[in-house]
């Protein structure tokens, strides 16, 4: 079994990680600032280090303290929005920041690196579905602060030995199946979340941003991946980075639209979702859908819950359960 650290594992990906990788055994230390993570997310066997990554100081000792099998990164800015608003942030915080912890990992002889990277590295694609090799061009800030990561593991792999896995989420999406975690953001931007709040009168009607995309029903196409099964490819990532580093798209390999997505909420809920049709956003692509065959055919990951109902179950019953979030 391994010890590792978790940066950013109090947050919604992080923690689903952390117990995937408790679950199987593992030692995981997670250090996070909870501006966006929750200490309650976390299994009382977890230690959790309070600390921020713009502190060198902190991060150095951390890793000094022992030996780890690798390291996990989750630790980052993550509204595109927001970073279109305040770009300087965003390549500072989660570009050099994070540099900086790579550069820490290769001094303290960390043996492994895994990199929560993004698909907003692809821009507006001209290929669907998306491969890793297709052209990258970030559509944000946020999308070339993971680029600088993912440029500098490239050379901290080429130079130092240290071992990477870059992995391009799209949407993560649902809760632990069991009702231990779930999403709590704030605020919350993810659509998911933010139909199902609506089917409970928990929110006014939701923005349906666009009606007129070349979809089928007008409305734009993502690609949901429960986020359990994006924590267990996390873990199978890990096991492939022994003799060279991976990238891997992680996908479902399907897409659904707004409209299904809130057609989803419906059935699983019983409820009617109010929305209303609002002008489009800037720079959303009509479709975003990756393939996760190289992850399948290297890592043997299988989703476990492929189908968009029983995502958006997973993640109603958490917000039923939960309806202050972590704080309840």
């Amino acid at each position: 079994m391994g010890r590792y650290l978790v940066t950013g594992g109090a947050g919604y990906v992080g923690s689903h990680t952390v117990l995937a990788l408790t679950d199987a055994g593992h030692e995981a230390v997670v250090f996070d600032n909870l501006r966006q993570g929750h200490a309650q997310a976390l299994g009382p066997d977890v230690r959790l280090v309070v600390g921020d990554l713009a502190d060198p100081a902190s991060v150095d000792a951390i890793l000094a303290d022992g030996k780890w099998d690798g390291v996990l990164h989750f630790a980052a800015l993550s509204l595109v929005g927001e970073s279109m608003r305040e770009p300087y942030r965003y390549l500072l915080e989660n570009g050099v920041n994070g540099i900086r912890l790579i550069e820490a990992c290769v001094r303290r002889g960390v043996p492994r690196f895994v990199l929560s990277s993004t698909a907003n590295l692809f821009g507006t694609p001209t290929r669907i579905p998306i491969l890793e090799d297709s052209g990258i061009d970030p559509g944000s800030p946020y999308g070339e602060s993971k680029l600088m990561l993912e440029r500098t593991l490239h050379w901290a792999d080429r130079i130092h030995g240290l071992r990477s896995a870059c992995l391009r989420y799209f949407n993560a999406a649902g809760a632990d199946p069991g009702g231990r975690l779930g999403e709590d953001h704030d605020p919350e931007t993810h659509l998911i979340p933010l139909v199902i709040d609506a089917a409970l009168g928990r929110r006014p009607a939701l923005q349906v941003f666009g009606n007129d995309y070349p979809t089928l029903d007008g409305t734009c196409i993502r690609d949901y991946v429960h986020v359990a099964d994006l924590a267990q490819a996390h873990l199978l990532a890990l096991d492939c980075l022994t003799d060279r580093s991976v990238c891997f798209n992680l996908g479902n390999g399907q897409g659904h639209s707004v409209l299904e997505v809130i057609a989803a909420v419906e059935h699983v809920s019983g409820r009617p979702v109010p929305y209303n049709i609002a002008p489009r956003r800037a720079g959303d692509p009509p479709v975003l859908v990756a393939s996760s065959a190289r992850i399948r055919a290297e890592a043997g990951w299988t989703p476990h819950f492929p189908d968009l109902q029983d995502i958006v179950r997973t993640a109603f019953d958490w917000r039923v359960s939960h309806p202050h979030g972590y704080a309840a």
